[in-house]
């Protein structure tokens, strides 16, 4: 038997994808004891994962009315596990775009923060995500996980708080975005590209960071598009 965390975190996993590919759609959300014999939990289990659930914007509870599940429009998207759910769906294409449309809002301006703002730390950590890809291209590392600390080292080193916060709906999506381009592509990320966005970031130049970093995403884009014609 798990511990009490686990059980209540693989709870809100199961139900947190049930209620996002619409199991629920049909019918009203369990009560708390069907929950908890569903699951072979305890009440207190139940309880906590719903509370969870209900923090991420995907159940309400009403006095008299019980627990029920709340519209798509009301569900958080910027929660980590909630952005999973959703891009694990069949089909997510939609909203890889919207993600993709947000990332080009936020990254090229994190970018040229990035360039006046890094420290030895912050152009450090970006060199290193870099190597990574470059290890990557030979075989001697992952190449979403070596992409997704170039990307994530970007946000640190802009020095913004703000930017800071996004780093576990970039990374969650980017695992998402990278499988698909690079499904698309036949290969890994353009090693070119995101040299020029370490280039300029390296060299202080704000407004190259940015078009650089424009451009990389502007690719994904474009791979979207053309997948999105072809569904």
């Amino acid at each position: 038997m798990g511990s009490g965390s686990n059980l209540t975190y693989g709870m809100v996993d199961a139900l947190g994808r049930s209620i996002v590919t619409g199991q629920f759609d049909d019918g009203g959300f369990p009560t708390e004891a069907e929950l908890a014999r569903q699951h072979a939990v305890s009440r207190s289990v139940t309880r906590e994962a719903v509370k969870m659930l209900t923090a991420k914007g995907l159940l309400t509870a009403r006095p008299r009315k019980g627990t029920s599940v709340q519209p798509a429009a009301q569900w958080n998207l910027f929660d980590p596990d909630v952005l999973r759910w959703l891009l694990e769906r069949k089909f997510a294409l939609s909203l890889l775009r919207q993600f993709t449309e947000l990332r080009i809002a936020i990254e090229p301006a994190a970018a040229a923060l990035a360039a006046r703002a890094h420290d030895e730390d912050g152009i450090g950590a970006i060199h290193a995500g870099f190597t990574r890809m470059v290890a990557a291209e030979s075989g001697d590392d992952d190449p979403l996980e070596a992409d997704i600390a170039f990307h994530i080292a970007i946000l640190h080193a802009s020095g913004n708080p703000f930017y800071r916060q996004f780093r576990d709906v970039v990374e969650t999506a980017l695992r998402t975005s990278i499988r698909f381009t690079n499904r698309f592509k036949g290969r890994t990320a353009s090693l070119p590209q995101h040299e020029a966005v370490l280039t300029a970031i390296e060299q202080r130049d704000g407004d190259s960071a940015s078009a650089a970093m424009t451009a990389l995403i502007a690719d994904v884009m474009v791979l979207i598009a053309d997948a999105e014609r072809k569904d």
